[in-house]
């Protein structure tokens, strides 16, 4: 695994000028067990760069376009020739977005040094959203930055295992350190109000004349503002290197960290503590959470400061018990916090690998939204969405079934007219309380694309698919409407399955959309009408209404007008019809009952034929091995011969066939049965289920599948 960590522009990848951020990351790098597989990406104008694996950026002045943005650019490129698995940004998410338009599948991490929100690309919860939705890992330095990032997201975000707090690390000194101090107070920092350089100015004239054989040493410097400090006893040292200042962190015994601004961490007092000095520090940002032990002042002023480092001057016992334990419970080491971070990348690693052996998804945790009808009795327990939902669990995986329309029906209310409000915030409760890997959407309409796209905000990392049954030719039944069904999703999904063919369907160009047959199911078609005599000829069944078999009013069906030809053409052949001709149609066990004393089954669809559209009822007649009768206009010829399937091309066709078979009862048996084997081996569910899987995570599998190209 290649990991590319990409710098802040300008920052100074070097031991002789080195920035917060680079310390970090050369440290880290420096004892990674990925070290070999780092390239860090930077701009240091110094000739001295840390010993670490490293790629300067060089730019040339650009007045057509900001360095910042060539700076970005230029490591694209670089970054095509590596090919990294992850790549690891510091303190500036603004590049997260630039990267993403170019590295789409990239797995990118952003690490914050400051506050979020003062930084491009962070200032507004709209952009926070966004790294949440695109980042693997937003990381901080301090709790009190992951709170900062909160700020404006609602409470859902909150334990979101996208966000990580690393802190920064230091070299863990030796205790016979405390043996060794001199009578030093140190500040490092730039000499400015900010870092309250005035506040300890003032307080260490009135010390350092009060305690004459103690001295002051006082690391930084700021040429925009500068405080006075004059005292003998005072030593401005100015800029040091970071091995300079840690020599003088080593003969310390009181450090101060008196800073007026939040600090996002505060590597000044960790280096202090991790080198046995009695810090003072300030209440502010996230400078409480680099010390375990120090003295942390109430109120920031003069007085206050001096009250004491006057204390611990004179308490000797209190100083050297704060310098002790700041030794004995440091704990933020390079070795420890560099392997948290190589847990998070070795994670990454198992879940890229398990994206080409399969493994890892075994155990996903599917929602799946569709209506199962609960409302009805058990009416339609055959139902494809528990045909597909069969599939995930035998596979395996944990499935949570949401049935929108029922939920839906039993939350209406004066308060919530249509049950939309309540079927919305359950889904985000559930979402919460289940956190699936995979959301599958059936038919799902009551779920709005506004819901999908907060949901894939809330959970970056979620899959989401989306099936659809209906008829999609354009000569057919609410051709419009369901095409906008699909279509409202189609964008926010990562794939969509469908009963008809997508090559069929010109609104699907360039879209990640798939057939799947309907699927067959051993728990469901358990009847083998071929093995036995049948009384019936040919089975046909609509489902006009819910208990009537007549069209909703200003509804029209030509199949009817079909059926009454073929009847007429085929006079001595007995049919079985339900739900035309007001004859009521049958649900559930009665379905069941009916069907089982057929020869053949009518699959009649609404519509036009279209290339690989059926309905469900392909499943419920081949399944339970009836001889399916199918317009050759399907082109199911592309996966059935003529001894499995019959094809018809016109009524007349379609009538001497069946007459032939209502007489040939060995063909009848041979056709039902082949037609069975083949469908429940090639078609189930199980298949469905792993299929669906396959194209949505975009796995390779060895599988082949029948109606795959």
């Amino acid at each position: 695994m290649k990991i590319s960590i990409l710098l802040p522009y300008k920052e100074n990848f070097s031991p002789t000028y080195p920035g917060a951020v680079s310390l970090f990351v050369y440290e880290t790098s420096k004892k990674s067990k990925f070290k070999r597989n780092i390239t860090v990406y930077g701009s240091t104008e110094l000739k001295k760069k840390f010993f670490i694996r490293y790629k300067n950026i060089e730019l040339k002045k650009n007045i057509l376009e900001s360095q910042t943005k060539s700076y970005v650019k230029k490591f694209i490129n670089l970054e095509k020739r590596n090919n990294s698995s992850i790549i690891e940004i510091h303190n500036r998410p603004s590049y997260v977005k630039i990267l993403l338009d170019e590295f789409k599948k990239k797995i990118i991490s952003i690490y914050f040094h400051n506050d979020p929100l003062f930084m491009d690309g962070s200032k507004t919860v709209e952009d926070r959203k966004f790294l949440l939705r695109n980042c693997y890992k937003i990381i901080f330095n301090s709790n009190w930055s992951k709170k900062r990032f909160l700020q404006g997201l609602e409470n859902k975000f909150v334990n979101s295992n996208k966000l990580v707090v690393f802190f920064q690390s230091a070299e863990k000194g030796k205790k016979s350190l405390i043996n060794k101090k001199k009578k030093w107070i140190t500040f490092v920092g730039k000499l400015n109000k900010a870092k309250g350089y005035d506040v300890f100015s003032a307080a260490i004239k009135k010390i350092l004349n009060k305690y004459p054989d103690w001295e002051a040493k006082i690391i930084g410097d700021e040429k925009r503002e500068r405080i006075k400090l004059k005292h003998k006893n005072a030593k401005i040292l100015g800029f040091l290197n970071h091995d300079e200042v840690i020599k003088i962190f080593k003969k310390t015994s009181i450090a101060v960290a008196c800073s007026r601004w939040e600090e996002p961490f505060g590597r000044t007092s960790l280096e202090a503590s991790a080198n046995g000095c009695a810090v003072i520090i300030t209440n502010k940002g996230g400078l409480p959470e680099t010390v375990t032990n120090a003295k942390i002042l109430d109120q920031l002023n003069s007085t206050q400061l001096e009250k004491t480092i006057k204390k611990l001057i004179e308490n000797t016992k209190l100083r050297k018990k704060l310098q002790n334990l700041s030794i004995e419970n440091f704990y933020l080491t390079h070795e420890l916090v560099t392997k948290n971070i190589d847990n998070y990348r070795s994670e990454k690693l198992n879940l890229l690998n398990s994206f080409n052996t399969k493994k890892g998804f075994d155990n996903l945790r599917i929602l799946h939204i569709t209506n199962f009808n609960e409302r009805l009795d058990g009416r339609l327990f055959f139902n494809t969405g528990r045909r597909i939902n069969n599939g995930f669990i035998r596979l395996g995986h944990s499935v949570l079934g949401f049935s929108d329309r029922d939920i839906q029906k039993y939350y209406k209310s004066i308060n919530d007219f249509k049950g939309a409000k309540t079927l919305n915030e359950k889904l985000k409760k559930t979402c919460y309380n289940y956190k699936p890997d995979l959301i599958i959407l059936g038919h799902a309409d009551l779920i709005s694309s506004e819901q999908i796209g907060e949901l894939k905000d809330d959970y970056p990392n979620v899959k989401i698919g989306q099936w659809f049954l209906d008829p999609l030719n354009k000569k057919g039944p609410d051709f419009e409407r369901n095409k906008l069904r699909i279509l409202d999703k189609i964008n926010l999904v990562d794939s969509t399955f469908l009963t008809t063919s997508p090559s069929a369907l010109n609104f699907l160009s360039n879209k990640k959309s798939f057939f799947i047959p309907n699927p067959s199911d051993k728990s469901f078609e358990i009847l083998n009408n071929y093995s036995k005599p049948c009384n019936v000829d040919v089975f046909f069944a609509l489902s006009h209404g819910v208990h009537r078999g007549v069209l909703k009013s200003g509804k029209s069906d030509d199949r009817l007008i079909f059926l009454k030809k073929l009847i007429e053409t085929t006079p001595d052949i007995k049919f079985d019809l339900y739900g035309v001709e007001k004859i009521q149609p049958i649900w559930a066990d009665h379905y069941f009952k009916t069907i089982s004393n057929a020869k053949m089954g009518l699959n009649l669809s609404r519509g036009e034929a279209i290339k690989y559209y059926s309905s469900d009822r392909i499943t419920q007649i081949v399944g339970n091995g009836l001889v399916c009768l199918i317009d050759e206009k399907t082109q199911y010829r592309d996966f059935f011969n003529e001894k499995e399937m019959v094809f018809y091309k016109n009524i007349n066709d379609l009538s001497e066939k069946i007459l032939r078979i209502s007489n040939d009862e060995k063909l009848r048996k041979l056709i039902g049965k082949r037609g069975k084997d083949k469908y429940m081996k090639y078609f189930n569910s199980n298949l469905v289920a792993n299929y669906i899987i396959d194209q949505i995570f975009e796995i390779k599998s060895k599988r082949k599948y029948l109606w795959h190209n």
